[in-house]
């Protein structure tokens, strides 16, 4: 079993910490806090106060803060993967800029970066089947795969370091989009006179379905999920923007979409 430190037990990241202390690895968690540190005892891990103390002599280091500044912040500008041995691997778990895991791999050479999104909530972590996108080296992900495994499945090698996170940020996309195209399509209805919540459980037995269709009809209506996810979409989202922007183009026909989430 490896030695993992962890950085960000948040929403997403406790059940990960659970998961990984119920595999058997040693788990060191960053608590700043004597409140943070005590959740972390509850969940089985080792509490630290100092990014050093998460990465060193640890053969994974594990990230899921909620922003990519944040990421950047503890990576490149922290002593973080600063400490971390050489050999030793780092996985990003936060959405974020393809090119801040880059900037990563290409400041410490000595340190194996894969950075792999995760798709799916707190409840597919805790049951051991969230999906993660992985970008980096194909023998370095089957390296730290039985630490990832203890809570990812599938785990999806999808190419080079930074291809996670543009998988990632094309499925939340067009993830964004299909939540704008089913609250238009309840606007659609409400101009023909048809109650929002029949309509919605009645178009999830149609051809309409999909799996954006299912949760906004459970939620009860178009504007309650979006209200529920508007946030964590919208941050994805401006991060899609900046990276296409960056390339010189835009989403094109999926941003009035997206914009009707986001805006």
């Amino acid at each position: 079993m490896s030695v993992v430190g962890f950085v960000g037990a948040g929403r997403m990241g406790a059940p990960m910490v659970e998961r990984l202390v119920q595999t058997g690895h040693e788990v060191r968690v960053l608590g700043r806090t004597a409140e943070k540190r005590s959740s972390i005892a509850d969940l089985g891990a080792t509490a630290v106060s100092t990014p050093a103390e998460v990465s060193g002599g640890a053969d994974v280091v594990i990230v899921c803060v909620f922003t990519d500044d944040q990421v950047a912040q503890l990576c490149l500008a922290g002593d973080l993967v600063a400490s971390m041995q050489a050999g030793a691997a780092l996985i990003l778990h936060t959405t974020g800029s393809p090119r801040t895991a880059q900037s990563i791999a290409e400041k410490f050479p000595d340190v194996d970066v894969v950075d792999a999104p995760v798709s799916g909530g707190p409840h597919d972590i805790a049951a051991g089947s969230v999906t993660l996108f992985a970008g980096g080296a194909q023998d370095v992900l089957g390296r730290v795969r039985p630490v990832l495994g203890a809570y990812g499945d599938p785990i999806l090698h999808v190419g080079d370091t930074g291809a996670g996170q543009l998988v990632k940020l094309v499925n939340n996309t067009m993830f964004a989009a299909q939540i704008g195209l089913v609250a238009e399509g309840a606007r659609l209805g409400a101009r023909f006179g048809v109650d929002e919540s029949a309509l919605l459980n009645a178009l999830t037995h149609g051809s309409a379905q999909s799996r954006a269709l299912s949760m906004i009809a459970s939620a009860g209506s178009a504007d309650a999920f979006i209200s529920r996810v508007g946030e964590f979409i919208g941050k994805d989202v401006a991060v899609v923007r900046r990276t296409v922007a960056d390339l010189g183009g835009t989403l094109g026909d999926l941003e009035p979409l997206v914009s009707a989430v986001t805006r």
